[in-house]
């Protein structure tokens, strides 16, 4: 037994060495991408006079919400537009954006991959099409186009509930469901309606929660859009907010940096939330990949 188990050490303690480049390299980068945001972090929580100093702001001793109680004071009256106003407009249209695209792209993958009709093999290649193509190429035609709606909530929802990436993503993962199952379903008197809502949404959560959360990164922090359609303050998104409270003389830095731990902690819960099933629609398609 001693014989067998010393060379199974040596294998083992060569793979971990080979490991350490590896390991080494995911830690550099998970760290280059969490610095940014550790630095916003402790900005928003150090005294103003250090926003800006370095690693001045790591001083935990120095720490305090005041930012936070500046930004909510500066975004408190009908001139300026109210925090929480900013907070419910970008809630509202990312949840119907979500909620609303979950349904609607689900349901066009399910026919492209499930059921068979004329035309389906055009509409894919379409889908396809519309996905190299950038969203900054069409905003200025889509700006014109829908210029008499402008200042409303539904012009900030109703353009981004069909989504290519999001009917592709949904397609990918509908074709990997075995074919016997709907076989096997109409057999039993189901018809397309039932074995979608019944089989196939439940056996696609991870799909769901992948481009659940993908929408609401997107959605969240959409900018452009809401700069070409938005100049009514009441129905500024938060993204479109910030830039505004940035830009005013002089900058508070460190309000700045609060508000922008505000926009992004609504992200972070998100995928708290979502993060098992995100995991497993990510792992899946590698394996089916």
């Amino acid at each position: 037994m001693a014989h067998v188990s010393a060379p199974s050490q040596r294998i083992s303690r060569r793979e971990l060495a080979s490991r350490v480049p590896h390991y080494a390299t995911l830690l550099i980068t998970g760290l280059l991408f969490l610095a940014p945001v550790a630095y916003m972090v402790a900005a928003s929580l150090a005294p103003a006079r250090d926003t800006l100093a370095g690693f001045a702001v790591f001083d935990v001793r120095q720490w305090g919400l005041h930012n936070y109680s500046g930004v909510a004071a500066s975004l408190s009256s009908d001139s300026t537009g109210h925090l929480w106003r900013f907070f419910a407009v970008s809630f509202t249209v990312t949840v119907a954006v979500v909620g609303l695209g979950l349904v609607v792209n689900s349901m066009a993958a399910y026919a492209l991959s499930r059921l068979a009709w004329r035309g389906r093999g055009l509409a894919l290649f379409a889908i396809l099409l519309l996905l190299i193509v950038p969203f900054e190429a069409v905003a200025v035609p889509m700006f014109y186009l829908y210029n008499d709606a402008r200042n409303t909530l539904w012009i900030q929802i109703v353009p981004f509930i069909g989504n290519a990436l999001s009917i592709f993503l949904f397609y990918s993962f509908f074709s990997g469901i075995p074919h016997s199952i709907d076989e096997a379903a109409r057999m039993d008197g189901a018809g397309p309606w039932r074995i979608f809502w019944r089989i196939i949404v439940p056996m696609s959560k991870p799909a769901y929660a992948s481009v659940a959360i993908l929408t609401f990164l997107t959605q969240w922090g959409s900018f452009l859009w809401p700069v070409l359609m938005i100049s009514d303050p009441n129905l500024r998104p938060l993204p479109l907010q910030i830039s505004v409270f940035a830009g005013q003389l002089p900058p508070a830095w460190g309000q700045v940096m609060a508000f922008g731990v505000l926009l992004v902690l609504p992200v972070i819960v998100v995928f708290l939330i979502f993060q098992r099933w995100f995991i497993e629609g990510v792992a899946s398609s590698a394996v089916k990949g």
